[in-house]
Parts: C-alpha cells; sequence; structure tokens
C-alpha cells in the first residue's frame, strides 16, 4: 500500500474550501467491479478504485462523512463512493471462491444426527529439554529424539497410537511458538495439551509461556511430571510451583489432571494415556465423515526426490486419494498418501494426520485445505485468492483504539483481553488490582499474561493469536517486537500513568457495549524543538498549525506519514503557564503518555472520538 503523506491529509481533513461538492467526478463509461474488503482505508479505498485521494474523500463530504486518508472506512460506505464513480463492487462472499473461502476460519457445523466421536488432537507443550520428544518417542514406539540435533526438536511431526482400542493423535512441535503461530492463523488444531515439567529442574519461564498459551487457546491442560527417578526430582516442589500460576492439580484439591512419568524408562505412560482418553470424554469431541474433507497444514517443504510435500491433520470429514484440494494459493490432486509411520493410505478422517503430495507450490504452516469439487474449481479458487491478494497485499494492522475495538466487536465474545508487561515486579500487583476492577457481567477483562520485563516476540504472538491488546507499564518493546506486531496486525500501548493506563483499558471496554465512536481531526501541530526532562522523559516543543489541540484530545505521532504512537497528552504548556488548548500558530510544550522518542519535524495530529 502506497504511503501517503502527511501534507496530503493536512489538506484534505479540515475544510472543504478547495473542494468541488456538485455531483461530478463519475466516470461516463463503467468499469469492472471490483473487490472490497469488510473495511478500508480511504487510501486503500482510492487505490482500489484507481481515484485520487482528494476525489475519494470528495465523494465522502457527499455522504456527509468527514475522514483523512488514513481512517477506516466500511464495505457500505465504500461501496456507495464507488458507485458515485460508476464503478460497481464485490463482497468478498461474493468472490468465484466464496463457496470455500467465505467458510475458512469457522466452526465446522456437526450434524449430531451421523456424527461420530473422534479422535483428541494432543499437543505436547513445556521448557527446553524437559523430556517433551522423549515422551512422544516413547508413545509411539519410535526412536527421533537421537536424530534430532542436540536432542532438540527442529521440525514439526504428527503422530497417531491406539490405547485400549482408542485413537489419539499428538503433535510434536518446536515448542509454544509453533502452536501459537499456527493460531495465529486461524488453525486451532489442539483439543487437549501436555504440560511436561521435569521433576529436577521445576517450572520454567517456557513452562510459564507454555500455560499461559494453552489457556488461550482454550484448552484443557494435562500435566506431565516427567524424570520422577532423576537425581534431585520433588514432585511436590513441583505442584507447588503449578499452584503459584494458578494450575492446581487433582492432589491438591484442583481440577487439572497430572500424572508423574518417566519419559526414559517408559514408567507411567500408560496412566497418561487413560488420562488423556478420559478428558477427551468430557471434552464430546465429534465429526461427521460423510463431508468434504477439511484439514490444516502443520508442515511442509520440497523433498528433493519426491517434490512438495505437507504434513495435514485433517479436522472434519474426509480427504481421499485423488481428491482435487486447495490450500490457500497451491493447488492440486493428492497423489499419494502417508500416515505418520510412512504407511500407504487411502483415506483420512478427521483428527488424522497424514503427509500428502501433489500441490504445485508450498503451502504455509496453518493455511487451510479444502477438498473441492474438481481440478477447475481449484484453478478458479486459487485465481480469485490471487487476484484478491494483489488488491489488498495483507490486512493492516490496527493502528488507534478505536481499530482495536472494532476488531474486538468481530467478536461475539464480550471479552477484552490483555497481554500486560511492566518495567518493575512491584508494579504488576497494583495493575492486575486495577484491571480487576473493570470485570463486571456485562464485559470481562481476561489476561493473558501479567509479567515483568520488555515487551517481545513471543507476547506479540500470544496477542495475535488471541486477538489482545498488549499493554506496557513503565517499559520498553523490543526492536523485534515492534517489528513483529506490524506485521500480525497487534497493537501495542505504553504508558508512563498508570491512571492513564485505566481510562483507556476502561474505555476499551466500555466500548464493547456501544454502538460505534465516530473520529474527529481536530488539529495538527509541529514538533520545533526538543526539552529533556529528567533522565527518560522528554518535552516536545510545538507549533500549531491548523486546527487546535485540546488537552483532552488524544494524539497521534507521524513521522514522514508513518504512526509511531498513539497516546493522551499528559501535559500540555504555553510558556510557564499550564492550559487547555493550543490554538492555530500559538507555540507550546506538550508531552505524550508513554512516547519521548521524538524528532524535529515529526507531526502531531489531535483527534477525539464522538460516539454516534
Amino acid at each position: 500500500m502506497p504511503k501517503n503523506k502527511k501534507k496530503n491529509i493536512n489538506n484534505t481533513s479540515l475544510s472543504t474550501d478547495n473542494f468541488d461538492t456538485k455531483n461530478a467526478d463519475k466516470d461516463e463509461n463503467k468499469v469492472s467491479p471490483v473487490e472490497l474488503p469488510p473495511t478500508m482505508t480511504v487510501g486503500e479505498l482510492s487505490s482500489i478504485i484507481s481515484k485520487s485521494n482528494v476525489d475519494t474523500i470528495k465523494s465522502l463530504m457527499r455522504q456527509g462523512i468527514m475522514a483523512t486518508v488514513n481512517q477506516s472506512v466500511e464495505f457500505d460506505i465504500a461501496a456507495k463512493v464507488a458507485a458515485s464513480f460508476g464503478i460497481g463492487v464485490i463482497k468478498p462472499i461474493d468472490k468465484e471462491s466464496s463457496k470455500v473461502d467465505s467458510s475458512i476460519g469457522k466452526d465446522e457445523t456437526i450434524d449430531e444426527s451421523t456424527a461420530e466421536v473422534r479422535p483428541p488432537v494432543i499437543t505436547i507443550l513445556g521448557h527446553v529439554d524437559h523430556g517433551k520428544t522423549t515422551l512422544l518417542d516413547k508413545i509411539r514406539g519410535g526412536s527421533v529424539v537421537d536424530s534430532e540435533a542436540g536432542g532438540i526438536t527442529q521440525n514439526i511431526g504428527a503422530y497417531q497410537t491406539i490405547h485400549n482400542g482408542k485413537k489419539i493423535t499428538f503433535i510434536d512441535t518446536p515448542g509454544h511458538e509453533a502452536f501459537t503461530s499456527m493460531r495465529a492463523n486461524g488453525a486451532q488444531v489442539t483439543d487437549i495439551s501436555i504440560l511436561v515439567v521435569a521433576a529436577d529442574d521445576g517450572v520454567m519461564p517456557q513452562t510459564i509461556e507454555a500455560i499461559d498459551h494453552s489457556r488461550a487457546a482454550g484448552v484443557p491442560i494435562v500435566v506431565a511430571i516427567n524424570k520422577i527417578d532423576s537425581p534431585g526430582a520433588d514432585i511436590d516442589r513441583v505442584k507447588g510451583q503449578l499452584v503459584e500460576q494458578d494450575l492446581i492439580v487433582e492432589d491438591y484439591g484442583g481440577d487439572v489432571v497430572s500424572t508423574e512419568i518417566s519419559a526414559l524408562k517408559g514408567e507411567g505412560i500408560d496412566s497418561l494415556l487413560e488420562s488423556l482418553v478420559l478428558v477427551s470424554e468430557i471434552e464430546e469431541l465429534k465429526t461427521n465423515v460423510d463431508k468434504d474433507g477439511m484439514g490444516i497444514v502443520i508442515e511442509a517443504s520440497i523433498d528433493k526426490n519426491k517434490g512438495i510435500t505437507a504434513t495435514v491433520l485433517v479436522k472434519s470429514g474426509t480427504v481421499k486419494l485423488g481428491h482435487s484440494i486447495v490450500v490457500g494459493t497451491s493447488r492440486g490432486r493428492i497423489k499419494s498418501m502417508t500416515d505418520g509411520f510412512g504407511n500407504n493410505i487411502d483415506h483420512a478422517t478427521a483428527s488424522t494426520p497424514v503427509k500428502i503430495l501433489g500441490l504445485n507450490t508450498v503451502p504455509n504452516t496453518g493455511e487451510r485445505l479444502d477438498v473441492v469439487e474438481n481440478d477447475k474449481v481449484a484453478r478458479n479458487i486459487v485465481s480469485s485468492r490471487e487476484k484478491y491478494s494483489k488488491i489488498i497485499p495483507e490486512e493492516r494492522s490496527p493502528t488507534t483504539m478505536l481499530e482495536v475495538m472494532r476488531k474486538v466487536h468481530s467478536s461475539e465474545a464480550k471479552e477484552l483481553r490483555l497481554v500486560v508487561k511492566t518495567g518493575a515486579y512491584g508494579s504488576i500487583d497494583a495493575v492486575e488490582r486495577a484491571l480487576a476492577q473493570l470485570s463486571g457481567s456485562d464485559v470481562q477483562l481476561k489476561l493473558l499474561r501479567s509479567a515483568t520485563g520488555a515487551i517481545t516476540e513471543s507476547d506479540i504472538m500470544l496477542a495475535s493469536a488471541s486477538d489482545a491488546m498488549v499493554v506496557g507499564f513503565e517499559t520498553i518493546s523490543d526492536r523485534g517486537a515492534k517489528s513483529l506486531a506490524e506485521s500480525e496486525g497487534v497493537i501495542i500501548r505504553l504508558y508512563d500513568v498508570i491512571y492513564n493506563l485505566i481510562d483507556d483499558v476502561k474505555n476499551a471496554a466500555k466500548s464493547l457495549l456501544d454502538p460505534t465512536y465516530k473520529e474527529m481531526v481536530i488539529g495538527h501541530a509541529l514538533v520545533q524543538e526538543i526539552f529533556p526532562r529528567g533522565k527518560r522523559q522528554k518535552i516536545a516543543g510545538v507549533r500549531v498549525t491548523s486546527g487546535s489541540i485540546k488537552r483532552n484530545s488524544r494524539l497521534r505521532v507521524l513521522r514522514g506519514g508513518d504512526l509511531l504512537h498513539d497516546g493522551v497528552i499528559t501535559s500540555m504548556r504555553h510558556l510557564s503557564e499550564n492550559i487547555r488548548e493550543l490554538s492555530n500558530n500559538f507555540e507550546g510544550g506538550i508531552m505524550i503518555d508513554g512516547f519521548h522518542d521524538y524528532e524535529e519535524r515529526d507531526e502531531l495530529e489531535a483527534y477525539e472520538l464522538k460516539e454516534e
């Protein structure tokens, strides 16, 4: 998407003086219909309909809508703009691939009259070297741990075993990152998580992260306390540490199933498998085998002898040899299909992992496989998807609280999910207690993680997979976390004042019950000088270039047209006086909560959220 320079925003968002508002601008000759996403920015809409930003904004104004280039508009409004230029539009679900695409990411409906019980899909998580792969090796009767570099899993495998006549599917991952990466892509493949904790090592950082990711996925956790025969093993200490993470095992009066095992010697394995069967029966996992197959890619690569291979976990229906399939923008016909032990099979039902050959390109992990009618349908679907991806290369990251709440509103659950990081350990309890008071009967706040330290890539992946916000108090973001947040569409909010943090979260939670908010740009200012205040904080010396800056407005910090920060004003002065407003051509000093990296020529855009 081409970046719109800020001067365009200034020129288009303040008045109508330069615009001709007569009923003109319609092309005499209608062009081919264009595909529009559910939401898009004004700039993206201009690109899709091949019109200038000014012409698009003029059309919006004729509809009574004042919007800047970077503001989002819904499909209905965008369709009216396109129509004003004689351009027809196609809804996303009206695409040629709608039969398949419209159901992506949605739960498969189960016909109870023909439903059958399906095997559970188990993911093994835990800290490095706590015995995850050794446990899987013992369960499936193979020997993979010695072949791994340093005994650490380097790729993803999926296998099925039978215990007392019942099938159980296991997914072995390099850790919770892959587990969450698939969830971030809309691929919820796991039914139950096994949390492996070494009895001689206890709960470690990656153990805690695995707990967070399993809880965010909403799957039951079965604890496997491993290495019980190792010197220094202390099972009670491990159970006590789990209690500190609000994971209370049955021995301690909780409802979390735990089993003590030695993966190396095979002790306790049968008991663990029995626990998994019991938990899966409680979950009542079912499927319809008579439907067209659907699955999730959990690994894909190019084999120098066989060509493109993909390991797929069938989620519902039946996948058969010879079926035409579509995976993202890959397509093909299944030429061969093998199970987790390398045996050739001709069909696979729900919860069965298979390795298939026949795709024309390598798909991405987490992409969905769909069985389609024939090769022609597959080609049409892929062609439509490729065309659509060129129009909208990628979903734009949310950049304002308004856009974050629009994303949350798309979910039926009245739940605001947060990942909280603080700069000091003593701040965690204060922030947690303050946020806990915001939860009510109508809206729930769910803390997926609260910890001390900088915001990391792991925090971003957890938030991405769970549609959560990342909130930082008196802390910073790693460079990698910022980059990942931008690519994953996760918003990071940083605060220095706890009251501003609470107010923003309170407003966000409240907005889940409210209709919508309209964003009104009220002024712009230019940073002319930066003044230090203390060791960390800085004051931006600004001159208002248009409109006005109000003390209770929100500010965006833009550099070269790129958004750097969106936050509230903590202090605003003119000379030595605290003021409530800076008018056009006036100078003053401004501090924004959570942002101190100003540079000269940075632009500030003030806006207010008005409830419609």
